[in-house]
């Protein structure tokens, strides 16, 4: 069977994860997870800005997220909505990987993380992003953009927080996730 997206980028060490990430990451095709998410907005301007040019979610506490998954040999979608009808806040994202890094292309903008994992965790840590796919900017104005993904209680547990120079806070958001009834992952 074709390695996943996630046992590509980590090789060997994919396999030292918890049984919910491995699980999550190591789908082929279709899967749908549901779970709780807390998000916070920064509230200044370009705050605001930035949050809305990447699609990132609204405000809210303890809400309900699910995150379909569609797994297959060029990469992975990720379609996520946050909250309950009639506000839910969608975020889809494309993820692939080239050199050894994964992409994630989130609206206009494309990531480039490099991947590792320490203790039971992953860390997404940025080393480039674009602007519609051409124009480079400064991976510096992204050093404060963390990302994590780990076991929490049984779960997958998830954790962003972005934050810019001179912006501030864009969003931070941590949840959880298990499976829905049905999916074998």
């Amino acid at each position: 069977m074709t390695p996943t997206l996630y046992q590509t980028l980590l090789g060997a060490a994919f396999f030292r994860l918890p049984d919910t990430l491995r699980a999550l990451h190591g789908v082929h095709g279709a899967a749908r997870y549901s779970g709780e998410v807390t998000v916070v907005r920064g509230s200044g301007l370009l705050s605001r800005l930035c949050a809305r040019v990447a699609g990132l979610p609204r405000a809210m506490a303890d809400a309900p997220v699910t995150v379909e998954f569609a797994s297959g040999p060029k990469g992975e979608i990720w379609a996520r909505a946050f909250g309950a009808a009639p506000k839910v806040s969608r975020m889809r994202s494309k993820l692939w990987h080239r050199d050894g890094q994964l992409r994630e292309r989130l609206g206009p903008l494309q990531f480039r993380f490099v991947l590792h994992t320490w203790d039971g965790t992953i860390f997404w840590n940025v080393v480039g992003v674009r602007l519609l796919g051409i124009l480079p900017l400064p991976a510096a104005l992204f050093r404060d953009v963390r990302c994590n993904e780990r076991q929490v209680d049984g779960r997958y547990a998830f954790e962003v927080d972005a934050a810019m120079p001179l912006v501030g806070r864009i969003v931070h958001y941590r949840g959880w996730l298990l499976p829905d009834a049905g999916d074998h992952a």
